[in-house]
């Protein structure tokens, strides 16, 4: 059931492609027959395929559909997939700001990931070649899924996608299907490629690569190296990021203000000590602008040079994020095969790949007292009165008057991230053929050691104990070398000073590697003649080890970083495997596939899975398929040995975010009150701190994810459009699937236990374990470890229509269309609880649109071609809970975002200006500019990042001149 029989597929793959099967070779080389139909591929099957259509559903990009996307890189290229789903990308720019998931992956800063079925990129398999390629590490974690960006377009051939489960095939991970993405090998010449491309907002982006090919006799050898740079675009460049807030309005802005937010009682004002018991005789005040010397007057909030903090005083912290990320990549390829038999061919392909990328983010609030919430030192914070900045007189105690400060220093300048990774692979083999009793057999065995070794600097961030001592004792801190008082108290009027900056500023520096080394051995060929035909197999052994190492910076593992809390990683495991694959011909036109893989883990013990296919060809123009799958993923050593901190926006059913103060003249339902009363939560309460800090991690007992996956459909080909007047070719094909996976390994959903807690169990039901408040009514951090909680179902249609023209005096048309319509997905928890994320719905920053579609229309004349390409993604709609009365919530329970299409198209000149081998192309992508609709519930930039385009049309221009 894992990543044993995966790999021993992907070896075979490996195999016939590249280098076992001459006969193999020249059928994927030359010209497919008129009457054979149009999807050949061998993704998905060790065996050697006479057929061009197989029974699992493969979706193929060449390297002409490649360039006609005008995209420049794999992942961008990836993620217009009709079947991809929300994934990492240049376009996300959280980083350690947000904290560290559950699966103790990290952020993935910088890199570029593919989804597939919206069961998420840890459940795809990518393969370069038919071999596993190494998962990410990004200096956060230890992630389960690969980064795209190692992988350089210039090297790549074509991208094969099997749409299908895969584990009896590839192992573990090939859940929601298999990317291959399947390198340049029979190159002979050189070829020269430039690439210019900028967005309406800037964003330059350059690319230029060098592959060379020679070869002699018995050798052949492929050379390339390839740079790639995209600069950043300010969040500041797009209008949506002024006013109001992303992420709902000033409401979602933050509370870590620049002139301060402060929230104390003053026992004297409050009727005497002991009264500051209750959050009504807490002050809840804010500097003026402009306010060089803080004046404040006891009793009233709105005295001397404060006023009552409102929602109009939060601080907008859009404009300082990055709506793109920058990245700069360069990288090295090798690639050489040497026949040193007739019958016998060596290997060796070899890859370095750097990545240099950036976050950043607005400068870092610094949050004291119990009510920021921390978990950590900084809910510990208590500040005396005799402090030289303390305004108010009085001791704010931690440990009784005391809730929070929260100030944001814009002196101190911007959060920046940058992370520095390398990607080396290293594969060597030996192929061949072998005749056995009349009968060749195909064979290959491989060893390949590959490794992803990320650093990520981070500056502008704090020590949040130089922050305590700078706040505490005068004396202590002046006995302390370095220490200086901290001003928390004199706003944008009073700036800290550079001694102050100086203090309590320090870099973090965090690291990750992971390790991926396999021994694998395959043979294929045919077992028995079934009438005039054979049936054949594929089998072989397969031994994968894994290391992963988390290094997080000093700080971050004592608490003493202001940014997020994380714990080392260093762990590995590893697995040995065999599968079995058949394809017995029982008739003239039924085929019957199975497939058969087990895996000995060294973390949790043994598994095994299958698989088992039908193809069927009742007449010459259609072929029926399908597949049954049973899937299997094992924990990574993020999911197993993590720990972290992530900081969870949430809406806080007791408070008035959602319009639910406690007081049931406000329309409150009276058990919503009496939970919310129960919990100590006061009249007019309103969290501190909407993004609630949470102990989250890995959890070593986990068990493996389980799956079954059906694939069925039609591949129609007809001849009455063959070789027409009209039409020279003409196929459809559609397929239905549908995926289940029991013990999904997840963390839970936070905001959906808080919602069961107070609205369905009025406060003390199982759904409020992870919760408790502290004496103001403010959430503490909850702990949200990862189980194999969940139960996950999809299904859904895909449609792909083909049609070529025949030549006609003004030139050849196409015309290519790829569709999938999600019909259902569910998400539910042990505990019954269904998951807010469904078909059509817009959370968590990501959506499940119904429909989404590409149409490719094409022309060519000669040398001349033109290409116009249409993405549409259908409306979603997203809850209006805690963002009422904004535009799109105005009285209404949801928030429409409208069905968005995208225009693409490209020019294209081979052999200009008579110069043979030079091909010039000019395009735009989203070339009027539709911009993404505004998602009032999405954190930084106000859109979901993961579904749409950047704001703004893409222009570019390319050059390739192969001689």
């Amino acid at each position: 059931m894992s990543k044993l029989r995966r790999n021993r597929l992907t070896a075979a793959v490996h195999l016939t492609l590249l280098l076992a099967l001459p006969t193999m070779a020249a059928a994927q080389d030359a010209p497919k027959e008129e009457n054979t139909l149009d999807t050949i591929s061998v993704t998905g099957s060790r065996i050697k395929q006479t057929n061009a259509v197989t029974a699992q559903p493969v979706y193929v990009m060449d390297r002409a559909k490649i360039e006609e996307t005008g995209v420049a890189s794999v992942g961008e290229l990836l993620q217009q997939l009709t079947a991809s789903g929300k994934a990492l990308n240049a376009k996300f720019n959280s980083s350690g700001n947000f904290g560290y998931p559950a699966d103790g992956g990290g952020i993935g800063a910088g890199s570029a990931q593919v989804d597939l079925r919206n069961l998420g990129s840890q459940r795809v398999l990518v393969l370069v070649d038919g071999i596993r390629w190494v998962n990410e590490s990004s200096a956060s974690g230890v992630s389960g899924s690969a980064d795209l960006n190692t992988i350089p377009l210039a090297i790549v051939e074509r991208v094969e996608v099997l749409e299908d489960g895969a584990s009896a095939i590839y192992g573990s991970d090939a859940i929601a299907g298999v990317v291959n993405i399947i390198t340049r090998k029979n190159f002979q010449g050189a070829e020269v490629h430039t690439y210019y491309g900028q967005y309406s907002r800037g964003g330059d982006t350059k690319e230029a690569s060098f592959t060379f090919g020679t070869g002699g006799d018995r050798w052949t050898a492929v050379f390339g190296a390839s740079y790639y740079d995209q600069e950043r675009i300010s969040s500041a460049e797009w209008d949506q990021s002024s006013f109001p807030v992303p992420g709902g309005g000033l409401d979602f802005g933050s509370s870590g203000t620049p002139q301060g937010r402060f929230r104390f009682c003053d026992p004297a004002i409050a009727a005497g000590p002991g009264s500051c018991s209750s959050a009504a005789t807490y002050y809840n005040i804010t500097l003026n602008p402009g306010t060089t010397t803080p004046i404040f007057v006891p009793g009233n909030p709105n005295g001397g040079t404060y006023n009552q903090f409102d929602s109009a005083d939060r601080f907008n912290f859009a404009p300082f994020n990055l709506l793109l990320t920058p990245s700069e990549r360069k990288s090295l390829f090798a690639s050489i095969n040497i026949d040193l038999s007739d019958n016998t061919r060596l290997h060796v392909k070899t890859l370095f790949n750097n990545r240099q990328s950036a976050n950043q983010a607005a400068p870092e609030p610094i949050f004291v007292g119990p009510g920021a919430g921390t978990g950590g030192i900084a809910d510990t914070i208590s500040i005396p009165a005799n402090h030289p900045f303390n305004p108010f007189g009085i001791a704010l105690d931690a440990n009784s008057n005391f809730l929070f400060i929260g100030r944001r220093p814009l002196e101190v300048g911007p959060r920046i991230f940058e992370q520095n990774v390398d990607t080396w692979y290293f594969n060597v083999g030996l192929d061949g053929l072998l005749d056995i009793g009349g009968r060749s057999y195909g064979w290959d065995a491989n060893y390949v050691h590959t490794r992803n070794s990320a650093t990520q600097r981070f500056t502008n961030g704090y020590n949040i104990a130089h922050i305590r001592t700078a706040l505490g004792d005068p004396a202590v801190c002046a006995a302390t070398p370095g220490c200086t008082p901290l001003d928390l108290f004199g706003g944008q009027g009073r700036p800290f000073t550079r001694a102050m900056i100086d203090w309590i500023v320090t870099d973090q520096r965090d690291a990750s590697t992971q390790e991926l080394d396999i021994f694998s051995a395959n043979v294929t060929g045919d077992l028995f003649a079934i009438g005039d035909r054979t049936a054949g197999f594929a089998s072989g052994i397969e031994h994968r080890r894994y290391k992963g190492d988390f290094d997080p910076d000093p700080l971050r593992q004592t608490g003493e970083s202001q940014d997020s809390f994380a714990a080392p990683i260093s762990a590995s495991y590893d697995v040995t495997e065999v599968y079995g694959e058949f394809n017995f011909p029982v008739m003239a036109t039924l085929d019957l596939t199975a497939a058969l893989r087990f895996s000995d883990y060294s973390t949790f013990g043994s598994a095994t899975t299958g698989k088992a296919g039908f193809r069927w060809q009742p007449i010459e123009d259609l072929v029926v398929r399908g597949t049954y799958s049973q899937g299997f993923r094992a924990p990574n050593l993020g999911e197993l040995y993590g720990l972290t901190q992530f900081g969870a926006t949430l809406v806080d059913p007791c408070g008035p975010t959602n319009q639910v103060v406690v007081d049931t003249t406000n329309g409150i339902s009276a058990g919503l009150e009496a939970a919310c009363v129960a919990a100590g939560v006061p009249n007019n309460f309103e969290q501190a701190n909407t993004q609630i800090t949470t102990f989250t991690g890995g959890n070593p007992d986990l068990d493996p994810e389980e799956s079954d996956s059906w694939t069925i459909g039609a591949v129609y080909s007809p001849g009455w459009a063959e070789d027409k007047s009209w039409s020279r070719k003409l196929d459809f094909e559609l397929g239905y699937y549908r995926h289940k996976i029991e013990g999904a390994i997840q963390a839970n959903d936070l905001q959906g236990l808080l919602d069961t807690c107070y609205n369905a169990q009025n406060g003390t039901g199982p759904a409020c374990a992870p919760f408790t408040r502290i004496s103001s009514g403010d959430l503490r951090p909850p702990n949200n470890f990862l189980a194999n909680l969940g139960q996950i179902e999809t299904d859904g249609v895909d449609i792909k229509v083909n049609w070529l023209s025949p030549e006609w005096g003004f030139g050849n048309l196409s015309a290519s269309l790829q569709s999938t319509f999600v019909n259902d997905y569910e998400a539910v928890d042990a505990a019954g609880n269904v998951s807010s994320r469904a078909v059509g719905v817009e959370v968590g920053d990501s959506a499940i649109p119904e429909w989404q579609s590409n149409l490719q229309l094409g022309w060519q004349r000669g040398g001349l071609g033109f290409t116009l390409s249409t993405r549409y993604i259908s409306s979603v709609e997203e809850s209006c809970a805690g963002v009422e009365g904004l535009p799109g919530c105005d009285g209404v329970a949801t928030n429409k975002l409208g069905a968005t299409t995208y225009h693409d198209v490209q020019f294209a000149w081979k052999n200009a200006f008579t110069m043979e081998g030079l091909k010039l192309s000019l395009g735009a992508n989203n070339v009027f500019g539709k911009e993404a609709p505004i998602c009032l519930g999405c954190s930084l930039n106000g859109y979901d990042a993961g579904t749409y385009d950047l704001p703004g049309a893409f222009w570019y221009v390319s050059a390739d001149y192969r001689f």
